[in-house]
């Protein structure tokens, strides 16, 4: 289904609908939208972490532990 078939089912619904459902289904477009739009940004912000040399000094630090120094082993 296209992104217009949809907008026009979603419209039709919509007019069938009560004032009060009518609010109900925008309140969760419009938390649709925010939920969409904060993933983007936890995207976005995932990608400027991982491409970003902060913490490059972790790849280069010594292995101060290894599996022979376990006590326990699961």
């Amino acid at each position: 289904m296209s992104r217009a078939e949809i907008i026009e089912k979603t419209i039709n619904a919509l007019n069938r609908l009560p004032e009060s459902a009518g609010e109900e289904v925008a309140d969760f477009a419009d938390f649709m939208v925010k939920k969409t739009e904060d993933e983007q940004l936890q995207k976005g912000i995932q990608r400027i972490v991982e491409n970003s040399d902060a913490f490059a000094f972790l790849h280069d630090e010594e292995e101060l532990y290894t599996l022979d120094d376990l006590i326990e082993k699961y």
